[in-house]
């Protein structure tokens, strides 16, 4: 699961699954993000990954990537 904590202090929780790049990278790739857009996503510049945290809090469907 991966857990992002957000500035009002709400808690948005997903697994791992839905994101392959994320699921399939080591616990240090992982590790190494960066917030970005003002806050409004998160980046791993070394998986060459980004989400937005509006799809987080919709629930983004893995199955569909």
């Amino acid at each position: 699961m991966m857990h992002v904590e957000l500035t009002d202090g709400r808690i948005i929780s997903v697994p791992l699954i839905w994101f392959p790049a994320l699921h399939e990278a080591s616990a240090a790739g992982r590790a190494k993000y960066e917030i970005s857009g003002g806050g409004l996503s998160l980046h791993w510049p070394d998986l060459d990954e980004d989400l937005s945290v509006a799809g987080l809090m919709a629930g983004a469907d893995w199955r569909s990537a």
